[in-house]
């Protein structure tokens, strides 16, 4: 039996000089130990292998199962020493932080900008964002990351094989799935703590000043002027910040309407939609891939900053970036007094 030990122990040895994985020395050791039972069962007795190992495999057998007897209470006591080290987290609230959240917010926390005060404001931020296309899906992704404590993501279409060149929320496997519901699936995997409320419907006149009324900040990311007509006049009348971002083949841009800031709204600067054919569709033009992710992620950024109040955010101006050349241009924007939806002078 010595003899079986010393050889265990030289085992043991050996892998820690040659640097052998903890799980293979452990095999090796179970292998010796099976072998040694294996050799007790079929030698008879007084064979010279057997009394040189112990004579029984009952003394083998018992010494195995008071190693895995040890083994487990070694385990089940280190599980009851680290749960006892390591406090309870407190239950997230909007007000409190838990250690997991600190430490994945701790980059925006440690920004004199946003700070703790900044990132409870986002934690208590309710954020709409109107598609889950091209723009919707970084801002949407890079939303959750952020910590925003409620996402809506309003949206009636499906996600189909043409959307994955950009729409980067999206993946492969959700061909066919609603594009809310994929893009919950994402943000839910990206940042379990976020609430998202997806609705999986095209945003209308009649529910769209409700739906409004539950957010904080709206963001806009379709890519046809009905909609975003109809977002403009619903935030302006509820007092709402709108971000807004558009973009076409290599260029792309974006803007805050915030009434409550007197800003011009969406309206003032596109007092119409073009003609038929002056602003072909993505569809129609084709889209650089990176550049709803590149405007997208302003987007994002921009409700970062209006939400923690850090900087200052594009309101009454416009960024423009022209990709295919590398180009970023930012102009003021101004009201007229004529704009039915924020103008003094109002339509009937």
């Amino acid at each position: 039996m010595l003899l079986v030990l010393v050889l265990m122990a030289a085992i043991w040895g050996m892998g820690i000089v040659m640097k052998v994985p903890h799980s293979l020395r452990w095999g090796m050791i179970v292998f010796l130990w099976l072998a040694v039972i294996l050799l007790h069962l079929i030698l008879p007795n007084g064979h010279a292998l057997r009394m040189a190992t112990g004579e029984s495999a009952a003394t083998w057998l018992i010494l195995g199962g008071a190693v895995v007897v040890i083994l487990f209470y070694r385990v089940g006591l280190g599980k009851l020493r680290a749960k006892a080290q390591t406090p309870a987290e407190v239950v997230s609230s909007p007000k409190t932080f838990t250690q997991t959240e600190l430490e994945r917010y701790a980059r925006h926390i440690v920004l004199r900008e946003i700070g703790g005060p900044g990132q409870k404001a986002l934690k208590q931020a309710q954020v709409l964002v109107i598609g889950a296309g091209g723009l919707g899906s970084p801002a949407l992704l890079y939303l959750a990351a952020a910590g925003v404590g409620t996402i809506g993501v309003i949206d009636d279409d499906v996600v189909e094989n043409s959307n994955l060149q950009r729409q980067v929320i999206h993946r492969d496997q959700d061909i066919g799935l609603p594009k809310v519901q994929s893009a919950m699936k994402a943000m839910q995997a990206q940042n379990p703590a976020v609430n998202v409320r997806p609705y999986q419907r095209r945003l209308t006149p009649e529910i769209s000043e409700d739906l409004f009324a539950d957010y904080d900040l709206i963001l806009d990311g379709t890519d046809n002027f009905e909609t975003r007509y109809l977002a403009n006049a619903v935030a302006h009348k509820l007092g709402k910040p709108l971000i807004s971002g558009a973009l076409s083949q290599w260029e792309g841009q974006i803007s805050v309407f915030d009434p409550a800031n007197g800003t011009p709204c969406y309206e003032c600067i596109f007092p119409e939609a073009p003609a038929a054919g002056l602003a072909p569709s993505c569809a129609e033009a084709g889209v650089l891939s990176p550049l709803p992710g590149v405007i997208g992620a302003m987007m994002a950024a921009e409700a970062i900053k209006v939400v923690t109040d850090a900087g200052t955010a594009l309101r009454g101006e416009m960024l423009i970036y022209d990709a295919l050349y590398g180009e970023t241009r930012k102009f003021g924007l101004g009201k007229r007094e004529d704009c039915p939806v924020c103008g003094a002078i109002k339509s009937d």
